[in-house]
């Protein structure tokens, strides 16, 4: 797919770039690799050398192991083949970056995920100009638009102390990576209660922890015996932990869910989850619309999401819009 000048193409193993030799967040091994976050569906393992940026490091060296990497700063100018790479921040988790691509004739930039709103836990989008701009589509429909994430703390604050006064357990649904440690970290202002984590959740805390990220204070479930006094307490653990038993060990509880997805109340039926808590590490549909005119490009290309909404919607208002399908989406 794509044209012969075309920078970045459409190949089984992902989005290649042919002047540099190299793909981008590839779903099969290739020999080399531009990693623009560490969530599962764009860092994968196999491939013969990484690149990435350097606050990214801590994450894939969890995730990946011991595998070859070149770490490069946010802004920092590198050669692969034929072009000039650099990564600049996109606002989504801890290191997450988007891809310049220079040829000399033209400028391309994949933004992998993305979010415009502040976070605490990880660098703000960085508008790059170019002329071709790969974009996600995750919430790209009109409904989605997020209130302040700071605001939502409030609410998850108040929904804790609500449970504490029926003696209840709050748990609160929430992914292992970026999501968690964002609310954390926006919850800690506002509540002086220790939070309790999953393991699959501690671990990627520490992780940030490690790269000086303040967030609320937490101790591990397994520190809390088999039958915790649980009533009152903040509980954070993964989607996957829905419905298993690790969950009776909290008797009386409240099931919370912080996504996006929850701006839908049929979602939010869909997950028998109690309180829906709109936090999202993606761009919403003002914010999708927004940052595509900032750059400038003339050519949009859409990656994963609501992308049957979003290309025909730019079509109409003159912008050359087009999909890759790609294996991206799912970030557990």
């Amino acid at each position: 797919m794509g044209t012969r000048d075309d920078l970045v193409v459409l190949r089984p193993e992902g989005l290649y770039c042919p002047a540099g030799d190299f793909h981008i967040d590839p779903w099969r091994p290739v020999p080399r690799a531009v990693i623009t976050h560490g969530h599962g569906d764009h860092a994968r393992s196999g491939m013969g050398f990484y690149h990435c940026s350097t606050d990214s490091v801590p994450i894939l060296r969890w995730r990946l192991g011991d595998v070859p990497l070149q770490a490069h700063d946010y802004g920092a100018h590198f050669m692969l083949g034929q072009v000039q790479v650099s990564l600049h921040p996109a606002g989504h988790v801890l290191g997450s970056a988007q891809v310049r691509i220079d040829d000399g004739h033209q400028v391309w930039v994949a933004s992998g995920d993305y979010k415009r709103q502040t976070d605490p836990t990880c660098a703000p989008f960085e508008v790059v100009r170019c002329d071709t701009f790969i974009t996600e589509a995750t919430f790209a429909l009109p409904i989605y638009r997020w209130q302040d994430t700071a605001d939502v703390a409030a609410q998850i604050v108040d929904w804790r102390k609500e449970c504490a006064q029926r003696g209840e357990a709050a748990i609160l649904l929430c992914y292992a990576l970026g999501k968690a440690q964002r609310v954390l970290a926006e919850l800690q202002p506002l509540d002086d209660q220790p939070a309790w984590l999953h393991g699959a959740i501690a671990n990627g805390v520490e992780v940030y922890r490690r790269a000086g990220i303040t967030m609320l204070a937490t101790d591990t479930v397994a520190e809390q015996g088999r039958t915790p006094d649980a009533a009152g307490r903040l509980i954070l653990a993964p989607p996957s932990a829905a419905g298993t038993p690790w969950m009776r060990r909290f008797g009386r509880h409240q099931l919370g869910f912080a996504s996006g997805w929850m701006q839908l109340r049929g979602n939010r039926r869909r997950r028998n989850v109690d309180r829906g808590f709109v936090v999202s590490d993606h761009a919403d549909w003002p914010a999708l619309l927004e940052t595509i005119a900032q750059t400038g490009a003339s050519r949009v290309i859409a990656t994963h999401g609501n992308t049957d909404a979003l290309v025909p919607f730019l079509r109409e208002r003159g912008v050359a819009a087009e999909t890759f399908r790609t294996d991206f989406g799912n970030e557990e």
